[in-house]
């Protein structure tokens, strides 16, 4: 006796299908093109975190998720670029504060604008579509 075919596993198609849609949507290469940033997300990352307050390296690199030495490289690159600069901590002569320079703050500004552009796939879907869309993806969050 044959078994009957399995339905498909939904969510896992579900999941594969959202996956593929953020992948070819993609906005990193824009950002690193436009804002001039290289290769890698590790220098956008590093401008949101320090929009938000100074840090010092230690600091950068644990909110990161890197190791001390690439988050110099980092900052490195980005005082390079005029986004961002070093100064004396107030408290520990030993430390360095890294802060957004105000292009710094531009450019945040710009890699958020690029980011929150909705792609041409989105924009093609009808009223009715984008709210079925929005309502499914607000009971998953």
């Amino acid at each position: 006796m044959t078994t009957p075919p399995q339905p498909p596993d939904l969510p896992t198609a579900a999941w594969h299908l959202m996956q593929r849609f953020v992948e070819a949507n993609n906005r990193y290469g824009t950002l690193q093109r436009e804002l001039k940033l290289g290769a890698g997300r590790g220098r956008i990352r590093a401008l949101f975190l320090l929009r938000e307050q100074p840090m010092t390296l230690a600091q950068l690199a644990e909110a990161h998720g890197v190791d001390h030495p690439y988050a110099t490289i980092i900052v490195d690159k980005l005082e390079a670029l005029g986004y961002a600069e070093r100064r004396p901590h107030p408290s520990d002569r030993r430390s360095k504060l890294v802060s957004l320079t105000p292009a710094g703050q531009e450019v945040a500004a710009e890699a958020d604008r690029i980011l929150s552009e909705p792609p041409p796939a989105l924009r093609a879907l009808s009223a009715e579509q984008l709210t079925q869309l929005t309502d499914l993806l607000s009971r998953l969050t």
